[in-house]
C-alpha cells in the first residue's frame, strides 16, 4: 500500500471513531497520523516493516499497531468492526437528510434497512410513518430532501478540511477543486470537483468508491452527488474534455459572477474561455462578484519571506524555538518572530517579563547556529481589561516585533472595544494588530469592533493589521482586507502557528489576502526583515 492509501483508511478510522463516541482525543490523533503520513517522503509501509514507524512525529505505539495490521493483513480489524456497527453509509445519509446518527440508526433498525438504497426503497413505499415519531411532516420533509425537491443547505467546514477532502477527491478522479473551495472561501459549504472524461461512467463509478463519499444521493449522466461520512455533500461535474474549461469557470464562480459573464463559450481550459468573451483570466479568489477591467497581480506564496506570528513551547506551542526555526528554513523563509502569549489570556501560559528575556536568550543562541536566518524577538501582548498591555514599556521596548491581542472582553460593546484596541495600537511598540474581529468559524460571530475607525489608527500609526491563517480565524476576512488595502493600510500574512505543521496555514492567509485584492506590496511579510522597520 502506498502512503496515500494508507492515509485514507487512517482518516476512515477516524471518522468511524467520531461516530461510535470513542474517546475525544482518539479521533484527532488518527487524523494527525493520516496528514503525517500523506506528507512523508519515505515510504510508510518501509517504515512499519523496519519497526522504525514511531520516528514519525504523532505516531505513538497503539497507531503503530494498526498500521502493523494494516500492511500485513491488508485491513484494520476495529474498523471492519466498526463499519458494521456504525453503518456509516446511513449514518452520511442521514447527516445529509438532516437526522442525527443516532437517530438514523434507530430509524433503520425499525425499517429493517442496511443500505442507504434499502432505506430509499422504504421510504418511497410510505413505511417511514411505521416508525415510532415519524410523523406526516417529517415524512414529508424527508421524502422532499431524497429527491432533492428541499436541498437542505449544506452546513460550512473549516476551509483546510474542505481542501483536503476536495483534493484527495480531484487527484483520485483526475480532477479539479471549484466552488467555494477554489475560491478559498472561509467557511465553504458548496463542494465541487469538476473532471474530464469523454465516457463518464467510469468517472462516476470511481467517484462512488472512494473511501471520503460513504453514499451517492443523485447520478445522472454527467453529473453526481456523493456524500461524505459528515453528510457532507460532494458535487461531481464530469464535461466532455473540449467542455472542460467551461465547465470549470461554471463551477468555480458565484452564481452572480457566473450570471455577469452571460453565455459561456465552450472550450477545453478556461483560458480559452476568457479569451473567447474578451476577458482577462480572472483569479478563483476574485469570483464573488462581477466587475470588470484587469485584475491586480495578487500576492502569491512564494512572495513570502517569513511568518510573524508563531508559538513554542514556552507557552501553548507544540514545538521549540529552534524547531520552528528550522521548519520555517525548510520552507524557504528567512525570518519568523516568535510571539508567545502574556499572563493576561489565562487560558494558557503566558509569558512576564523574566520569562521573555529569558527566552530571549535561548533566541539568540539559536540566531548564532540558523544564521543568516533570523528569529525575532516577539510577543503576541493582551490588552487588559482596563485597556493597557500586559507588559512594561521596558520589555516591549526591547522586541523586534510585538503583535497586540484581545482574547478576552469579545462581547463588549462595540465603542468602548473599539475605543480600547485603538488605544493600545497607540502604543509606540506595537506593530501589529492580531486577528481584529475575534472569530472563530462556526463558533462565535465576529465583535463589534468598529474596523473603519480601527483603519483610521492604523493609517495614524503604522500599525499593520493581521490575517490570521489558522482555519478557525481567517481573520481579517477577504472584504475587510479590501478595505485596509485601499486605505493604504498594510497587513501581515501570518499563521499564528502552535506547531510546526501550524507554518503550513500560510496558504489560508495568502488566499484570504488575494480575496482582499492584496498585492505582494500590500503584505508587510513579503519584505526583507531589514525592510519590516
Amino acid at each position: 500500500m502506498d502512503n496515500a492509501a494508507i492515509a485514507d483508511r487512517l482518516d476512515a478510522f477516524a471518522a468511524l471513531l467520531d461516530l461510535a463516541d470513542a474517546n475525544v482525543y482518539t479521533a484527532p490523533a488518527y487524523r494527525r497520523a493520516a496528514a503525517t503520513i500523506r506528507s512523508t517522503p519515505a515510504s510508510v509501509h518501509e517504515l512499519v516493516r523496519a519497526g522504525r514507524i514511531q520516528e514519525l512525529n504523532g505516531i505513538g505505539s497503539g497507531i503503530a499497531a494498526r498500521l502493523g495490521e494494516l500492511i500485513e493483513t491488508g485491513r484494520i480489524a476495529e474498523l471492519d468492526e466498526l463499519e458494521r456497527e456504525v453503518r456509516p453509509e446511513l449514518v452520511g445519509l442521514g447527516r445529509y437528510l438532516g437526522v442525527a446518527p443516532k437517530r438514523m440508526l434507530e430509524i433503520a433498525a425499525e425499517l429493517d434497512v442496511r443500505t442507504p438504497d434499502e432505506f430509499r426503497e422504504a421510504a418511497a413505499a410510505g413505511r417511514l410513518q411505521t416508525v415510532r415519531g415519524v410523523g406526516p411532516a417529517t415524512e414529508r420533509r424527508l421524502l422532499a430532501r431524497l429527491t432533492r425537491e428541499s436541498a437542505q443547505a449544506s452546513r460550512g467546514i473549516h476551509l483546510d478540511r474542505a481542501r483536503a477532502l476536495l483534493e484527495q477527491i480531484a487527484t483520485a478522479l483526475d480532477g479539479e477543486v471549484a466552488g467555494d473551495v477554489r475560491r478559498w472561501t472561509a467557511l465553504p459549504s458548496d463542494l465541487v470537483v469538476v473532471a474530464a472524461a469523454d465516457r463518464p461512467d467510469a468517472v462516476l463509478d470511481r467517484f462512488a468508491e472512494l473511501p471520503a463519499v460513504v453514499t451517492v444521493v443523485e447520478r445522472e449522466e454527467r453529473h453526481a452527488v456523493g456524500v461524505t461520512v459528515e453528510g457532507l455533500p460532494v458535487t461531481l461535474h464530469v464535461p466532455e474534455p473540449a467542455r472542460f474549461g467551461t465547465g470549470l469557470v461554471r463551477a468555480t464562480g458565484s452564481d452572480a459572477y457566473v450570471a455577469a459573464l452571460g453565455r459561456l463559450p465552450e472550450a477545453a481550459d478556461e483560458e480559452a474561455v476568457y479569451r473567447a468573451l474578451g476577458l482577462p483570466w480572472c483569479p478563483p479568489e476574485l469570483r464573488e462578484e462581477p466587475f470588470s477591467g484587469e485584475p491586480p497581480q495578487l500576492v502569491e506564496l512564494g512572495d513570502v519571506r517569513g511568518d510573524l506570528h508563531c508559538h513554542t513551547t514556552w507557552s501553548d506551542g507544540r514545538a521549540t524555538v529552534r524547531e520552528m526555526a528550522l521548519a520555517a528554513i525548510e520552507l524557504g523563509y528567512e525570518y519568523i518572530a516568535i510571539c508567545d502569549h502574556t499572563p493576561a489570556v489565562r487560558v494558557v501560559p503566558g509569558l512576564d517579563a523574566d520569562d521573555l528575556r529569558r527566552q530571549g536568550e535561548e533566541i539568540a543562541a539559536v540566531n548564532e547556529e540558523v544564521q543568516p536566518f533570523r528569529v525575532l524577538r516577539g510577543t503576541e501582548v493582551d490588552i487588559r481589561r482596563d485597556g493597557e498591555l500586559d507588559l512594561p514599556d521596558d520589555v516591549l521596548a526591547e522586541l523586534d516585533w510585538v503583535q497586540l491581542s484581545l482574547h478576552a472582553g469579545q462581547r463588549e460593546p462595540g465603542d468602548e472595544l473599539t475605543r480600547k484596541v485603538t488605544h493600545a495600537m497607540r502604543h509606540p511598540a506595537v506593530r501589529c494588530l492580531s486577528h481584529p474581529t475575534g472569530r472563530l468559524l462556526g463558533y462565535r460571530a465576529p465583535n463589534a469592533l468598529d474596523i473603519d475607525r480601527v483603519i483610521e489608527v492604523a493609517l495614524e500609526t503604522g500599525v499593520a493589521l493581521e490575517v490570521n491563517g489558522l482555519p478557525a480565524r481567517l481573520d481579517l476576512d477577504g472584504e475587510h482586507v479590501r478595505v485596509a488595502v485601499r486605505a493604504g493600510v498594510p497587513v501581515v500574512a501570518s499563521t499564528d502557528a502552535h506547531s510546526t505543521r501550524g507554518l503550513s496555514n500560510m496558504r489560508l492567509a495568502v488566499a484570504t489576502a488575494r480575496r482582499g485584492w492584496a498585492t505582494a506590496a500590500d503584505v508587510l511579510n513579503t519584505r526583507r526583515v531589514q525592510a519590516l522597520g
